[in-house]
């Protein structure tokens, strides 16, 4: 029988933080998914030309990033070792996403504050997946 160690309040407070950042993913790649034709012609035409041109596999990555990190952030919080799981496909699923971003597509420069989200989402990405493993490995998650 396993010894589940009882978690800090901080725990809490990054699965939390976690979950609502992952959900406010969801939503992004639900209103790219969803673009109706008079949002898209109201974009500038670097931006219609990157949505438009997307490859399926890129939308695909997203998907599987965001929905992954939401259920392995709901997973943290219902003490699942299985989160990091969830949150290897996301780092995954993000990482093909911002390969695509920076090295493949050449329809948005990304400059100023475009590059600079991409890096903080790979950055948190990163961090959960290390945070899941390091709660297993203290007994918080089981």
């Amino acid at each position: 029988m396993k010894t589940i160690n009882k978690p800090p309040i901080w725990f809490w407070i990054i699965a939390v933080v976690a979950l609502i950042w992952n959900i406010m993913g969801v939503m992004a790649y639900i209103g790219q998914a969803y673009m109706t034709q008079e949002a898209l012609k109201a974009l500038p035409e670097a931006d219609q030309n990157f949505y438009n041109n997307t490859p399926t596999w890129v939308t695909a990555a997203f998907a599987i990033a965001v929905f992954a990190g939401a259920l392995g952030c709901i997973a943290l919080l219902i003490k699942k070792k299985w989160a990091s799981t969830l949150l290897i496909l996301s780092l995954i699923g993000v990482l093909a996403q911002t390969t695509y971003n920076f090295f493949l597509q050449d329809f948005i420069p990304l400059s100023g504050a475009r590059i600079i989200m991409p890096i903080i989402v790979v950055v948190v990405a990163l961090f959960l997946v290390w945070f899941s493993k390091n709660s297993t490995s203290k007994g918080w998650i089981s």
